[in-house]
């Protein structure tokens, strides 16, 4: 960072809070030039409070999946600047697109109605955001619109953009199951039109990466915490403990919290987070104790290979992620 006197300790250069000019993924090691808008959003809450949420959700309990929806934030970040480093409204959407998710991500989602896509569209038209975005020329209005449309973030139905592409590959990484260098993988992806395009290698790599994801969601391991988690999120709203707006605006921690201040949360929270050994799931299990659950989705989006639908150029692939489709959805869940 310039300007800094002899002596003093400077930022690294995967700081979180815009100290350096550059900031570089650890996972894409993308070098991005923060721009100042980009700088004055990583500095507001709804930007920081991501560092406080696990992406990975419930499931952080039971897995390595610890990192958090800010790494992912940036990661995609590094992404849209590597592709279309002079789109600024692409890339301060990008910075944005996660603001709305509620704590521990995905897991509560839909509980009390609540949607991360309507949260963050609030968020943006509500300071300090709607300030942020003001003083550097930009209108909350055109983030939104690119949140809610086509481009290389969001994509079309059934094809990779590059916001699911950060969530696969950082996934695979803490899972080790990401055997390609992912900077060698980079330099073998592009951008077609809304979507991800990849040579036949590398489309092998992110199909076994897709696979591979759809096969934690429906495992023990996913299933398990995010079930505990959302009985517990509903307990604590029966109970009027919390009210569902600020249920969502909660982090990580204080969700934690929360659930230990009251009593009809207390003991089946600490179980989940010490004793997760004792859940049971199995597949659309009758038993006369225990809960339903049911998955939301199961994402299986595809690039496109060498510029062209995967069914056409690469049918085996296709067919890989058509066979998701047989993977469970419905599971009973149970303490021992």
């Amino acid at each position: 960072m310039r300007g800094l006197p002899d002596g003093v300790a400077g930022p690294v250069p995967t700081n979180v809070v815009g100290l350096g000019e550059v900031f570089t993924d650890p996972l894409w090691r993308v070098p991005v030039r923060l721009s100042p808008v980009e700088v004055d959003l990583l500095r507001t809450e709804p930007v920081r409070r991501l560092h406080f949420v696990a992406h990975g959700g419930a499931s952080a309990v039971s897995t390595l999946q610890s990192y958090s929806r800010l790494e992912h934030t940036l990661g995609v970040l590094s992404l849209v600047a590597h592709f279309r480093a002079e789109d600024e409204l692409l890339r301060v959407a990008a910075l944005l697109h996660d603001i709305g998710h509620l704590p521990l991500s995905h897991t509560l989602e839909g509980i009390a109605g609540l949607d991360h896509h309507r949260i963050g569209v609030r968020l943006l038209h509500a300071d300090p955001l709607r300030e942020v975005l003001r003083r550097h020329g930009i209108r909350a209005d055109d983030v939104a619109a690119v949140l809610d449309g086509r481009s290389p973030l969001t994509g079309r139905a059934g094809l990779l953009n590059l916001d699911h592409l950060d969530s696969f590959v950082r996934s695979g990484r803490s899972a080790g199951r990401l055997d390609a260098d992912p900077v060698a993988l980079l330099g073998r992806l592009g951008i077609e039109g809304d979507a991800v395009t990849a040579d036949r290698a590398a489309a092998e790599v992110l199909v076994g990466l897709v696979r591979a994801e759809a096969r934690l969601h429906t495992s023990w391991d996913n299933v398990g915490p995010i079930s505990v988690v959302r009985r517990l999120g509903r307990r604590l709203l029966d109970e009027e403990a919390l009210a569902p707006d600020r249920l969502a605006r909660m982090t990580d921690p204080q969700l934690w919290a929360a659930f230990e201040s009251c009593s009809a949360t207390r003991e089946e929270s600490a179980m989940v987070r010490y004793e997760p050994h004792r859940l049971h799931v199995a597949v659309a299990a009758d038993r006369s104790s225990g809960w339903d659950f049911a998955l939301r989705k199961i994402y299986s989006s595809a690039p496109l290979v060498d510029g062209e639908p995967i069914g056409a150029a690469a049918p085996h692939l296709a067919a890989e992620l058509r066979s998701l489709q047989l993977l469970p959805t419905e599971f009973r869940v149970w303490w021992d």
